[in-house]
């Protein structure tokens, strides 16, 4: 569980960086793409993958997909939070749970106990009952297009993950690194892009900011793939997991460092998850 620990860890630090960058007026999309490059450099120092035997045979569909998809979402989750709000977008982007818990008992033939079906129960309650929030917005249609993209670009990404992690015959460390790859060149693109039609200025402050960010999307993604390698025969206990945790960690650094205010639906909302994690950590140890 330790490596589900840290990739929660640095998962809600993306989440805190991303929300720092919106107050102090930081260009996400120059932040996404210097944070692709630094991961590169951190996959190069800390892992050496052999790119000298480098074969475009090697490049799996799945690595391709995932290159659009990670800066992508990105972009997504700024105009979901533009256009229907941070609470409902946060709300699709949990959701996405759906998809991948039904990819780990259909495609990937899971079998679940009655601990994590209990568990699970508990852990969608939570999520309902942590981001209830009052709100007078109003629907439009291009605000659910964007909450259904968050929804599904998500749940597609943990999928995806899951897959890479199952692929033998090449190191995953190696993996990321054709990730990361992909994914700042196309970043960069479209930063250079915005740079010569938006006139969207380059700037120093956006190349730190992002070399900070890369940094814990880096360790995020990294223990991801080791808690789904260690856990390999568990996916459900790690989309789960991952996403109940985030949400408990998110919401603790809301109230303490951001002084965000909780209704008591919200608190019975932690209480919720907290049952959720237990549950499905003793379906690990126990079989009903």
């Amino acid at each position: 569980m330790i490596y589900l620990f840290t990739s929660i860890t640095c998962s809600v630090i993306v989440g805190v960086l991303l929300k720092l960058a919106k107050r102090y007026e930081i260009s996400i999309t120059q932040a996404v793409t210097w944070n692709y490059l630094f991961a590169i450099f951190l996959s190069l120092f800390f892992f050496k993958p052999d790119v000298s035997s480098f074969n475009i045979a090697q490049i799996s569909p799945v690595y391709i997909v995932l290159g659009f998809l990670l800066p992508g979402i990105f972009i997504i989750l700024g105009l979901s939070v533009k256009t229907a709000g941070l609470a409902r977008t946060d709300i699709a982007q949990r959701l996405s749970l759906i998809i991948s818990l039904s990819a780990a008992y259909f495609l990937f033939n899971e079998k679940f106990d009655s601990f994590k079906e209990i568990g699970l129960v508990f852990g969608f309650i939570a999520i309902f009952l942590i981001l209830y929030r009052k709100s007078e917005h109003t629907a439009h249609i291009k605000s659910w297009l964007y909450l259904l993209l968050v929804f599904g670009g998500f749940g597609i990404i943990d999928i995806l993950f899951k897959m890479v992690s199952q692929i033998t015959d090449i190191p995953y460390t190696t993996s990321l690194f054709y990730i990361y790859s992909l994914a700042f060149v196309l970043s960069l693109i479209y930063t250079l892009y915005l740079a010569s039609r938006k006139r969207e200025k380059l700037q120093l402050i956006n190349f730190i900011c992002g070399c900070i960010l890369g940094f814990f999307n880096f360790g995020n993604i990294l223990f991801y793939l080791k808690a789904h390698k260690a856990m390999a025969d568990n996916p459900s206990t790690v989309f789960a997991a991952m996403n109940f945790g985030v949400i408990i960690a998110g919401t603790l650094v809301g109230i303490i460092i951001f002084k965000e205010k909780l209704s008591k639906i919200n608190y019975l909302g932690l209480i919720a998850a907290l049952i959720a994690i237990l549950l499905i950590t003793l379906s690990k140890i126990y079989a009903v």
